[in-house]
Parts: C-alpha cells; sequence; structure tokens
C-alpha cells in the first residue's frame, strides 16, 4: 500500500507550540518522515504499507518583519530537504495587510466579546450625554499565511486521482479541508491527524466505514514531537538552531 503523507506546516506547527511550549526545546527540529512512519504503524491498521510521497505545505516567513524566524525557517527546510524527510514543499504566501475591527475580549471558549464604553473610559455625544452601547474600533496590522490548505488539499486530490497512492495522511485540523477529505474517503482510507491541543474540527469527523472504509484519526500528544526528531548536524554547514 503506497501512502502519501500531506502536512499543513503551520498547523503543524502551531499545533506543537501550544502543546510543548514556544520557548521549549526539543520539538521544533521535527522529522516528518520519522512522524509519517511512526504514525501509520502506530495507528493505522494498513498491512504492507509505504510511505510513498510527504508533501509538506508552508509560506516563507517575511525576513523585513522576523528576520531570526526567517533564519530559523530556512535552516529547518533546507534540513528537510537534504535530510530527505519530505518529498516536496509546496509554497504558499504571506498577506499583509490592515484590519478593522471591534476592540473585543476572550470569553468563554475563547470567543470575543465587545467591549462596550463604561466609566472611567466613556465615550460621549456631543451634548456630553454617555453613549454606553458604542463600539471602540481598532486598526492593526496583520499578517496572514496564504495557500497551504489550498496547496494540501490540491496535492492530495491530483494524487489519488492520478492513482499516485494507495491511502492517505492529512496532517492538519483546518476544517476548511472537510470538501477535499471527505471526498477523498470514498477513493482511499485517509487517516486524519490533528496536530493541536484542541478538539477535532467537527466538519473534519467521519465514520471508519466512510466511502472505502479502513479510516482513522489521531490527535498528536507532545511526545510525538519529541520522539521524531532529525539528526543535530546534515550535511557539513546545516545545524540544529541551539535553542531547539
Amino acid at each position: 500500500m503506497r501512502v502519501g503523507i500531506y502536512i499543513d506546516g503551520y498547523n503543524l506547527y502551531y499545533g506543537g507550540r501550544g502543546l510543548c511550549g514556544r520557548s521549549t526545546p526539543g520539538w521544533r527540529w521535527l522529522d516528518l518522515r520519522s512522524l509519517a512512519h511512526g504514525l501509520i504503524s502506530t495507528h493505522s491498521r494498513w498491512e504492507n504499507s509505504t510511505v510513498e510521497t510527504i508533501t509538506y505545505c508552508t509560506a516563507r516567513v517575511s525576513g523585513a518583519s522576523n528576520p531570526a524566524g526567517q533564519r530559523e525557517q530556512d535552516v529547518y527546510l533546507r534540513a528537510l530537504q537534504r535530510s530527505g524527510s519530505v518529498t516536496q514543499i509546496s509554497y504558499g504566501n504571506y498577506v499583509a495587510r490592515v484590519a478593522t475591527a471591534p476592540l473585543a475580549t476572550a470569553g468563554r471558549n475563547g470567543k470575543p466579546v465587545i467591549s462596550n464604553p463604561q466609566w472611567p473610559l466613556m465615550v460621549q455625544d456631543g451634548a456630553e450625554q454617555d453613549v454606553p452601547d458604542a463600539r471602540f474600533m481598532a486598526s492593526v496590522a496583520r499578517r496572514e499565511e496564504k495557500g497551504s490548505d489550498v496547496n494540501v488539499a490540491s496535492h492530495l486530490l491530483i494524487d489519488i486521482l492520478t492513482d499516485a497512492v494507495d491511502a492517505a495522511v492529512v496532517i492538519s485540523n483546518d476544517s476548511d479541508l472537510s470538501y477535499p477529505v471527505t471526498y477523498a474517503r470514498d477513493q482511499v482510507p485517509i487517516g486524519l491527524v490533528n496536530p493541536t491541543k484542541g478538539y477535532r474540527a467537527g466538519k473534519l469527523a467521519g465514520e471508519h466505514t466512510d466511502g472505502v472504509g479502513d479510516h482513522w484519526w489521531y490527535q498528536m500528544q507532545p511526545s510525538d514531537w519529541y520522539e521524531h526528531q532529525l539528526p543535530p548536524t546534515i550535511a557539513p554547514r546545516i545545524t540544529k538552531p541551539p535553542e531547539w
């Protein structure tokens, strides 16, 4: 059984950061091929499976606003390619824009609660009357990663429809992948891996017997990062960042 692995790089990274800790060393130098083999052997019932292809979908960090992050990401991407930990890297891009939205705080389940004026900070009209139902509006700079989910879906469906793989593992908890994953389950067995500490996206749920059947689900744990690390040095000039 030829298995394709399709990874949303940012979903995986922020999942690891949430589970392992942003400043905690020992998890970021992740060996994706080793991880894929571990996931399949431990959580699937697929017999005689081989990893045919590993597609890592990401976007390059901008050096203008985050030069250290750009350097570290570049080292990791080169390490993945040089070590053979991935078959291909598919790039999306960052979009920088200004967003305007009401001022809010996080409520239950992280849902936004709009902030209204109240003393000692109040809004008044021209007659100096309080306007307690007014809204504070904020204009902020935003950088958004675009394209990773589309690239995951595209590579997944292209490989399935061209008979390049017999099964697939998707590492992402992005609900935008619901439609392509649902379609893919009618064609081949699918393993869906949630790399975040949050609940699995409801739209990615299903039954083991959907479509062709033999599907599985798994939520990653910190040990999945710590136990699947690249060698500290890959080739003469690619070394793991010290703080990693």
